[in-house]
């Protein structure tokens, strides 16, 4: 077996390289990225400049307090009923519905102040169970309408928690609103 042997010129050579490649990967990837200071421009050409702070902008301050819910509704065989949440753009919520048979369903959002009528639909479809986190895109209500086109009674539990100051039922005709506190 061959013992390597180095000498005292290699070693500061390769130490000087080693340097010379981390002072190069200072200025040009981790000084633009992690501190916005881009003394070459690299950062902005790679992209790179400013990258931690967009990270730290995901925290964001709720103007509505934060609530739970969880109501349920008994759906007989063709009967509907229409449960939303008031939310500001950019509020957050966590939901989760299930039932004890397939319902047709809308989730959908109505815009503050919009045209009559119009709705924008996140999901639809037939389903027993439906889970997620939502972000409002616009300041509205924002729910789901369930309609039982089964031919027996179908129970639906939704339960929430997020950022909303309302929640709005609509069934048989009528709306029954309920200011939440903040």
């Amino acid at each position: 077996m061959d013992v390597v042997t180095y000498k005292k010129g290699h070693i500061l050579i390769a130490t000087g390289i080693a340097f010379v490649v981390s002072v190069v990967m200072l200025l040009t990837l981790i000084l633009p990225a992690e501190f916005d200071i881009d003394p070459l421009g690299t950062g902005q050409l790679l992209g790179l400049k400013g990258l931690s702070a967009k990270a730290s902008k995901t925290v964001t301050m709720e103007e509505a307090k934060y609530h739970e819910d969880s109501v349920s509704f008994v759906l007989q065989p063709f009967e509907s009923v229409e449960y939303k949440y008031q939310l500001r753009k950019g509020s957050s919520l966590l939901f989760s519905w299930m039932a004890t048979n397939s319902l047709t369903f809308d989730f959908h959002g109505e815009p503050e102040g919009g045209p009559e009528g119009f709705a924008e639909s996140y999901s639809v479809g037939r389903s027993k169970l439906e889970n997620g986190t939502f972000t409002a895109p616009f300041s509205g209500i924002h729910g789901w309408f369930w309609e039982n086109r089964a031919s027996e009674a179908v129970t639906v539990v939704l339960t929430t928690t997020g950022f909303y100051s309302a929640t709005l039922m609509f069934r048989e005709g009528s709306v029954e609103k309920q200011v939440l506190s903040n």
